[in-house]
């Protein structure tokens, strides 16, 4: 075999070298950003630090309230909305902040914003931020984290926090230099309210946060550098200071990007108005998603009104068609959807609550409407058949479906024959509530006089399991949007941050939390920071000393209590302790005692006091087989 010249071997050995070595320069200066850094100048005497933009992003996007719990990592951020006039509202528990900024979501039509420390700050949000996906509530979570330079080397409160929400939430970024903070926080508020909304998570590391000469100051070495290994790694940390720096203050455009989320076509709204034309026993299941568009929802009440289809409504659709609607059917939902010959999911999921679709009639045709294309299939593959899927915005789908029926008259027998039905379970309940109990109050009882006492502008907050199921078929939600559960989750909890944010969202309406004595324990603590904040609201407590929806069950099943079983503890006297103000009714209180005792707590609310009312109740069998598990 004839070798090849040693002139082409040579010249071919030197291009590749040349070759190597410019990709290699190449690579180590896209690495330490040199030709950034060129175009992107530092003013290293500049005071402004990234707190600055992001109180600025949030203030263009019509954020009123930030809710934290305070930390070093994150104090640009809380002293910079302060300025700005953004209400910075500090609770005593992470989870709080995203429990009041989702329920701010979702009476405002806007983001809520949580902004909570590095680290442990961070993890205790994560129940909320997982409830907030369920609940689809738009909900931006700003969260510290320690200096890009230092990650992964043992710095304070440094975990790998995007492993945590990357999986939680709809978007997730880390900014690592001063100047994304404002495309960054743009991208997130976006993504949490289109499609279907969610959570969005945006990591701002320490240095991202603080003034450059703060952040120069910490990082760069105290003594000059005399070894050579001394002075690259301080040419090193300039470097990464500048490329942090660099063009951070440039003018921003801060302004909201637009949203985005499905319509359905008018062809399949018409394509449905003609089978409920057709149908003699339509039915409206309406869900939460319905609600997103907060500024319809005196639109869409009108349009359900107009068409005269039965409503069952569920999550934060409660209250949509007022306390009294003649379309609205609160009692016996299965025996209607056994019965039913057209159901509209309007954002209702067939999930646990309806038996995975198995509380659907054979003979049912079943038109789903949601945003998520998952939920729009959800359990079809086994356990019920959709006639038709629609996907887009069920509020507007509704809406646009008032306006193709037109004139429009639902079977009179039909929407007599459930309202009947609500008429006999309702007598059954207010007689069942007169019952005498073995000890203290029937929870029946107290349920129906906080209804009688409520205005007609209480926004209902409920977090609990037994005392709260009774009161979802015994309070009537005055209006639209004037209810607050947590959604799918089944989270316990919420009441204190719901409670908060609600009351600070409506400062006019009357805020009840409806308490679980066991889901208190979660969030009485709150009551200082209504106190201190001056956010008066009403809590009732349904105080049974037991975790009562799972003792129904798990005793008769087992024959044991344990696990169950709480005291009967002086809530009233923890309110007062906490700054706030505090009743107590127990077996020796009259029906007129509950009743003026209800009202004496409206009262001290609206005169500015959080208040607590501690009911000891006894047992009723009155929720006996609901679901536990």
């Amino acid at each position: 075999m004839e070798l090849l010249p040693p002139s082409f071997s040579l010249v071919n050995l030197a291009w590749f070298v040349i070759a190597s070595l410019m990709t290699a320069i190449a690579i180590t200066v896209h690495r330490l950003g040199i030709v950034e850094i060129l175009f992107n100048p530092v003013d290293r005497k500049s005071p402004r630090h990234g707190g600055e933009l992001v109180a600025g992003v949030l203030k263009e996007h019509g954020v009123k309230f930030v809710f934290t719990l305070c930390g070093g990592h994150i104090s640009p951020i809380l002293v910079a909305c302060n300025e700005k006039g953004i209400r910075v509202i500090d609770t005593r528990h992470e989870v709080t902040c995203v429990f009041a900024a989702d329920a701010v979501a979702r009476l405002s039509g806007t983001v809520g914003v949580a902004c909570v420390t590095a680290g442990p700050g961070l993890t205790n949000t994560v129940t909320a931020v997982k409830n907030a996906v369920m609940a689809e509530s738009p909900v931006l979570l700003l969260g510290g984290a320690s200096s890009m330079l230092l990650k992964g080397r043992g710095s304070l409160q440094d975990i790998d926090q995007m492993a945590l929400f990357k999986p939680l939430c709809k978007f997730s970024v880390t900014v690592t230099r001063v100047r994304d903070i404002v495309p960054a926080l743009r991208r997130a508020i976006q993504a949490a309210q289109s499609g279907v909304p969610g959570p969005a998570f945006v990591e701002l590391p320490i240095d991202c946060l603080y003034p450059y000469e703060a952040a120069a100051s910490e990082m760069l070495p105290k003594r000059e550098p005399k070894t050579l290994q001394q002075k690259i790694a301080k040419w090193y940390i300039d470097n990464y200071i500048s490329r942090l720096f660099g063009g951070a203050w440039r003018v921003h455009d801060l302004t909201p990007l637009p949203v985005t989320f499905p319509v359905v076509p008018r062809s399949q709204v018409e394509e449905c108005a003609n089978l409920i034309r057709r149908a003699k026993k339509p039915v409206f299941l309406i869900g939460s998603q319905s609600t997103l568009l907060a500024d319809k929802m005196e639109e869409l009440k009108a349009g359900l009104t107009r068409m005269g289809v039965p409503c069952f409504l569920g999550g934060m659709a409660r209250g949509l068609l007022g306390q009294n609607s003649r379309v609205q059917v609160r009692q016996k939902r299965g025996d209607a959807l056994q019965e039913a010959d057209v159901i509209i999911l309007a954002g209702s999921v067939p999930d646990f609550r309806l038996q995975y679709g198995r509380a659907f009639g054979r003979q049912a045709k079943v038109v789903s409407v949601n945003r998520s294309r998952s939920n729009l299939t959800l359990n079809t593959d086994a356990l019920w058949k959709a006639h038709r899927l629609y996907h887009g915005d069920p509020g507007l789908f509704l809406l646009a479906l008032s306006q193709v029926l037109g004139v429009y008259a639902c079977p009179a027998d039909w929407l007599d024959l459930l309202v009947s039905r609500d008429a006999e379970r309702e007598a059954d309940t207010l007689k069942k509530s007169k019952e005498p109990m073995a000890t203290h109050i029937n929870p029946l009882l107290v349920l129906h006089a906080a209804e009688e006492v409520m205005s007609a502008k209480t926004i209902m907050v409920a977090d609990g399991g037994d005392f709260v199921g009774s009161a979802a078929y015994i309070l009537r939600p005055r209006g639209p949007l004037l209810w607050l559960d947590p959604g799918p989750f089944g989270t316990l909890g919420v009441g204190g941050g719901f409670a908060l944010g609600a009351k600070l969202c409506k400062p006019d309406a009357d805020v009840w939390v409806v308490y679980g004595d066991g889901a208190l324990g979660y969030s009485v603590a709150e009551f200082d920071t209504f106190a201190r904040h001056g956010v008066p609201i009403v809590a009732l407590v349904g105080n049974d000393a037991c975790w009562s929806q799972i003792a129904r069950d798990q005793i008769p099943r087992f024959n044991s209590n344990v696990g169950c079983m709480l005291a009967y503890c002086s809530y009233d006297l923890v309110a007062k302790g906490y700054g706030g103000e505090g009743f107590k009714l127990d077996g020796s209180s009259s029906e007129e005692d509950i009743r003026l005792t209800l009202a004496r707590a409206q009262e001290v609310s609206r005169q500015g006091r959080p208040v607590l009312v501690n009911c000891l109740i006894g047992t009723s069998d009155f929720r006996k087989g609901s679901i536990s598990v």
